[in-house]
């Protein structure tokens, strides 16, 4: 359930009024409820009961360390994909044992780090990376515990730059190939090969393509038992779909019915990563109106928030519910408005034709289920100020991330002595 709700006609988070935050830590902003953070982690959490299962937050979809301690205060993991993300993970209080560390292109540095660092998991998605974390593990006199990612050529049924599973995708290494690299794995020095690995795809909203590549995993679990190998745990991946617009995602129960269906008596602990589903829902972006214009025979709402703060609908050319912060009235009149941000690109745009009671400069919007792949995402792009990041617990509100200020941003940039020297 959404705590993003219409109190006396403001639009609130949890308890707090969004006209009062915008004016306290100015626009753009974006905001993040406590409560569904919890609700969203224990939903899927307790869907497992019974089973052998470790949920690892999938750092990436939002890194603010507030986020992740939320998280490894409820128990959770952490799923990184770099450095930087891991140390993040660490500095918000993940156990070490608890992080998974996957990631195509895993440098040898950030495997040394991830070593020294007692990290959990390495989730291998290459030959070439099995070989190099075998090689800095023999050197350093570290054992990495490894699964090997599968690519089980299934397609994900979501938008192509978020599909993950087939063939010709980046990630992973084929199924075919899986039972060879596990063998050899077991040789080699550093290494305690004890799994596999499977993620097909981000945003699904059905549930068939994951038991298509749960079968197909469960099947090579079969074969690499019966050729002597040691398999005592699957890392499952995540992917569940969020609301964006009118989809109908599956539920966390349902989907823990086929994980017991397939691997109930297969004797294997489980991971899940689970990033978005978390997260997603649980975030807003608040923005004002600065102009409404028309031209061309349209009607345009420019905002202050812009592309390099939420690039999901110009990347993905994705959907986000818009509504104003100042509750319309049922019956007002609605036209199709272009909201767009003040970057000098075509593609920054928010929403196109999109029916809108009436807008003027001063007004607030909040784009709804920002809060994964939002904040995380976003850039400095035509000299912009990152934007703040708040959480919301009940009456409560904080500033999880400040504004940063001019004199940071130009003073990131050193200017060689020769330049000037001319």
């Amino acid at each position: 359930m959404s705590r993003f709700e219409y109190r006396g006609g403001v639009l609130h988070a949890e308890d707090v009024s969004l006209t009062a935050l915008a004016d306290k830590v100015g626009t753009p902003f974006y905001c993040y409820s406590a409560d569904m953070l919890r609700t969203a982690y224990t939903d899927f959490a307790g869907a497992f009961a019974g089973l052998d299962v470790m949920v690892c937050y999938a750092v990436k979809a939002n890194s603010n360390q507030a986020v992740i301690a939320q998280f490894a205060a409820l128990g959770a993991g952490a799923d990184v994909v770099s450095e930087g993300e891991l140390r993040r993970a660490l500095a918000a209080g993940v156990p070490p044992a608890k992080i998974v560390f996957s990631g195509v292109g895993k440098t040898r540095a950030e495997m040394e780090m991830a070593l020294r660092a007692d990290c959990g998991q390495f989730n291998i998605e290459s030959e070439p990376e099995l070989a190099a974390l075998s090689e800095v593990a023999a050197t350093i006199g570290k054992t990495a515990t490894i699964v090997l990612r599968v690519n089980p050529d299934v397609d994900a049924d979501t938008h192509h730059k978020i599909s993950t599973g087939r063939a010709g995708d980046k990630f992973g290494i084929e199924l075919d190939r899986i039972r060879e690299v596990y063998a050899a794995a077991s040789e080699m020095p550093g290494l305690k090969p004890s799994g596999l690995a499977v993620h097909i795809g981000s945003q699904l909203t059905r549930l068939d393509p994951f038991r298509n590549a749960f079968e197909r995993i469960a099947a090579l679990v079969r074969d690499l038992r019966a050729d002597g190998l040691h398999v005592d745990r699957l890392d499952l991946g995540g992917g569940l779909g969020i609301v964006y617009r009118d989809e109908i995602p599956p539920v966390p129960t349902d989907y823990a019915e086929i994980v017991r269906d397939v691997f109930g008596d297969m004797n294997v602990a489980l991971t899940f990563e689970p990033g978005r589903r978390l997260t997603g829902e649980a975030g807003i972006l608040v923005t004002r109106v600065i102009y409404v214009k028309e031209s061309g025979g349209r009607k345009f709402a420019v905002v202050d928030a812009a592309m390099n703060d939420l690039i999901r609908p110009t990347l993905y050319e994705a959907w986000h519910d818009i509504d104003p912060v100042a509750q319309p009235a049922d019956d007002a009149a609605r036209t199709p408005v272009d909201i767009v941000g003040p970057v000098c690109e075509t593609g920054d745009v928010f929403a196109v034709q999109r029916d809108m009671p009436p807008l003027a400069a001063g007004d607030l919007l909040a784009v709804r289920s920002a809060g994964a792949y939002g904040a995380v995402m976003s850039s400095t792009y035509n000299s912009r100020l990152l934007i703040p990041e708040t959480m919301v617990n009940g009456a409560q509100d904080a500033v999880i991330r400040p504004r940063t200020d001019y004199d940071t941003l130009i003073g990131q940039d050193v200017v060689p002595g020769w330049v000037t020297a001319q």
